[in-house]
């Protein structure tokens, strides 16, 4: 795919069964109700493309976890640029000011935080978001959290650790994780600019909700690393693109290929570096998962991309279902 702008193309072209397709309406409408957008890309090209619930290819949507991911290619982004030495960098390098005679602490790394590997004091998905929330600096109470309790190198999911990312890109690049995503992975693979967006409160409805916009940022001006970024279905199927594509884009090497294939290595925790990977059936995919069923999926041996922005739920039914019914079985071999 050479050019910025989206090309979509007869599935028949790109080897993929329109009727198979057509059947993904159905089933969206009576199963997965909540999803406003969803984009398929075939070797490089849209196969298919619907929008529901009133949403359009130019509408953004609060795609939570998913930020997650693009926090990972930042990360990658900023080490191959030299403004961090490598994954085995210890966090607190970055934070100077903070002191903390905590042995377990010390030896915290990026990598850590990547793979969710770091201890905390919570029960694992039981992370105390809310009050994160409604701390006046979130970096000084993550790493209080940080290493107390639990053991260095056993998976625990952290919103809060993703957020510590965020602020490390900052350290380092000098630049919000906004503003280095613009520059450095949303302009050269043709996403739009996330703009800044002034938080006038911390509510449920401003940090999570439907008053989410651009890329919501701590009240010290650190760009969310676990949640909080807005995307179009579309652009969030050119990140998958980018790294189905081994991290090029117009011949331009965006991410490195080294970082995605261990960003993406299939692994007992079955998370990569901030991406959920998954093998069923013979079948290697990796994922970008947001709460309430946003996800980019990434099935490299059908060269395939699936992204799916939805409406935030309680609950809602595994994407990877409708993926694996409607999506998979539409690509002839």
């Amino acid at each position: 795919m050479q050019r910025n702008d989206w090309q979509a193309a007869d599935p028949k072209a790109l080897k993929m069964d329109s009727e198979k397709l057509s059947e993904l309406e159905t089933t969206i409408k009576s199963d997965y109700s909540n999803i406003n957008g969803i984009v398929v890309v075939r070797k490089g090209y849209i196969a298919h493309e619907s929008y529901y619930n009133g949403y359009g290819p130019d509408d953004t949507h609060h795609v939570a976890s998913v930020t997650k991911s693009i926090i990972s290619a930042l990360i990658g982004i900023a080490i191959d640029a030299g403004y961090i030495t490598n994954v085995d960098q210890r966090v607190l390098d970055f934070f100077p000011e903070y002191v903390s005679d905590a042995a377990q602490k010390q030896e915290i790394t990026i990598r850590h935080l990547l793979t969710m590997t770091a201890p905390y004091p919570f029960e694992d998905w039981h992370e105390p978001l809310d009050k994160l929330c409604q701390q006046p600096d979130w970096v000084t109470y993550t790493l209080d959290m940080l290493g107390e309790q639990g053991k260095l190198g056993v998976f625990k999911y952290s919103t809060a650790g993703a957020h510590l990312l965020s602020a490390i890109i900052t350290r380092s690049t000098g630049k919000s994780a906004r503003e280095f995503a613009n520059e450095r992975l949303f302009k050269p693979i043709g996403m739009k600019e996330v703009p800044d967006h002034e938080m006038k409160s911390f509510g449920f409805e401003d940090l999570f909700g439907k008053n989410v916009k651009g890329w919501v940022k701590d009240p010290n001006g650190n760009s969310t690393g676990g949640w909080g970024l807005t995307l179009t279905p579309r652009d969030m199927a050119r990140f998958g693109f980018l790294y189905l594509n081994r991290g090029i884009w117009n011949n331009n090497q965006v991410v490195s290929k080294i970082w995605i294939d261990e960003s993406t290595m299939i692994n007992p925790n079955h998370y990569g570096y901030l991406w959920w990977v998954h093998e069923e059936d013979g079948i290697f995919a990796y994922l970008a998962r947001g709460d309430g069923g946003n996800v980019i999926c990434c099935i490299p041996e059908k060269d395939l991309v699936v992204a799916i922005a939805s409406e935030f739920i309680m609950n809602p039914r595994d994407r990877w279902g409708l993926i694996k019914e409607c999506v998979i079985p539409a690509v002839i071999d």
